[in-house]
């Protein structure tokens, strides 16, 4: 079955509920969903489905559109992530079991010492979290950072929490992330203008809270073991490791082939070059994210596994059981975060966030802090950080016409939209679950770090933000 990315309203038999029941029912969802999956040990695929229907059906969407519209939450998510994630276990064991995450570990503790072995990680992934989204990018980087860990026998905590609120901190604040690009379009903002705010507020954010605040975080977990989700390295003493700038070139080989899409599409949009150019419907294939990291996944299988095996037996059926294994593992991880997708498509459905935004618009607040707060509104009714970014902003935009706002100002307003799009991550949100569960997070533990930390990046560059357009005004 076929279901589209978008339901049309008149497809849907939605009652007519009033505005606090709207919320009251949203706010009991959840409140219950935490009760099964942290009391009552229910696994969250199970709760989170069963909660979406229940809440479908008490919101008042019709008996007969409620699992339609779950169904389209869980597709949709799913369809996204789960090539995203695939494919990045799989590259990201690749460079596990070769030997791969053991090169760059050791590059970087001679470069930075052991003691400062969380920031050199936090540093490296705010560089890979530029031009890749966070979910493939994290899991990319995530045997790095086990190897780290394992190498320091720290806690796991102290390692990837610092790597995470760089993900956050770029995900969130810069184009060409989906969120403030859509926002910033809908806007009417100029990229370019909208990066360097991004940078200008993000980089001091992303230090206080995505590190310096991680690393007061993670010390309350001092005994928190890295996780064995990918499995154990397992490696062959026999066979040779891959040298540094193989590791490098494989794990820069996405982001080349994403720029060059993001180039290209620049390019197109201002008429540089036409839509029918090569280069142009080129780069829309490989410069895909999927694309591009089956492409830098079947790399490394024949750079990091088979060229330093070859003439040692069968390598085809040895890569079929690696493979095997890389993906068993993210099965439950992908279920979960369509599932969570699936009850954010319920909340939207709903129209709950809307409700929340329309009175905030009604109040009369300063533009930057009304689209703020229609940001966090959004966030916190459906879950998804794009869909609030890109709501507000559109929610926005005839705020900010009608005020004539415009150059830096308006980059400031479109940053302080994205700063409040991440704030408030709970079990609405996909990527909270993926995040989590890659961690070996329980629900709990996934609030008081994801979740504090994208919120303390969030308000803080969002006053940051607001400095910048005051001073701009």
């Amino acid at each position: 079955m076929r279901i589209p990315a978008v339901l049309p309203a008149e497809t849907l038999v939605l009652a007519d509920r009033p505005s606090w029941a709207l919320i009251s029912i949203a706010v009991a969802a959840i409140a219950v969903l935490l009760l099964m999956i942290i009391k009552l040990r229910i696994h969250a695929f199970f709760a989170l489905i069963i909660i979406s229907v229940l809440t479908a059906l008490a919101a008042g969407i019709g008996i007969g559109d409620v699992m339609t519209v779950v169904v389209a939450g869980f597709s949709t998510t799913v369809g996204t992530v789960a090539l995203l994630v695939g494919f990045g276990a799989v590259l990201g064991r690749l460079v596990e079991v070769s030997g791969g995450a053991q090169v760059l570990a050791d590059a970087m503790l001679r470069r930075f010492g052991e003691k400062r072995a969380p920031l050199a990680l936090a540093v490296a992934s705010l560089f890979y979290a530029f031009p890749i989204f966070l979910d493939a990018g994290f899991i990319v980087m995530l045997p790095i950072i086990y190897t780290v860990a394992r190498r320091l026998d720290g806690s796991f905590m102290l390692y990837v929490l610092p790597s995470i609120g760089s993900f956050l901190m770029m995900h969130a604040l810069t184009p060409p992330h989906p969120g403030p690009t859509a926002a910033a379009t809908v806007m009417g903002a100029d990229i370019g203008m909208v990066i360097v705010v991004a940078l200008l507020v993000g980089l001091p954010a992303w230090y206080l809270a995505g590190y310096r605040l991680a690393l007061i975080i993670a010390r309350r977990y001092p005994d928190m073991p890295v996780p064995n989700l990918l499995g154990e390295a397992d490696l062959d003493e026999d066979t040779p490791r891959p040298g540094f700038w193989t590791i490098i070139f494989v794990l820069l080989l996405p982001l080349v082939l994403i720029f060059f899409n993001t180039l290209f599409s620049t390019l197109e949009a201002t008429g540089a070059v036409g839509e029918d150019n090569i280069l142009f419907q080129l780069s829309r294939l490989i410069g895909n994210t999927p694309v591009a990291l089956l492409i830098a996944t079947l790399t490394a299988m024949y750079l990091l596994y088979m060229r330093p095996r070859r003439g040692r037996g069968k390598i085809g059926s040895a890569l079929e059981d690696l493979v095997d294994h890389a993906l068993a593992p993210v099965c439950s991880i992908i279920l979960i975060t369509g599932a969570g997708g699936a009850f954010g498509r319920v909340l939207t459905e709903t129209g709950i966030g809307g409700t929340i935004a329309s009175g905030l618009d009604a109040v009369g607040l300063p533009v930057i802090l009304a689209g703020f707060l229609v940001a966090i509104a959004f966030r916190v009714a459906q879950g998804s950080a794009t869909v609030a970014a890109t709501t507000a902003g559109s929610i926005m935009a005839p705020a900010v016409m009608e005020l004539g706002v415009s150059g830096i100002g308006l980059a400031a307003v479109v940053v302080a939209i994205a700063a409040g799009s991440i704030t408030f991550s709970h079990v609405n949100d996909s990527g909270f679950w993926l995040i989590g569960k890659f961690c070996g997070f329980d629900t709990l533990t996934t609030l008081k770090t994801w979740t504090v930390v994208g919120t303390a990046i969030g308000f803080l560059s969002f006053a940051l933000a607001w400095v910048v357009y005051a001073v701009a005004a």
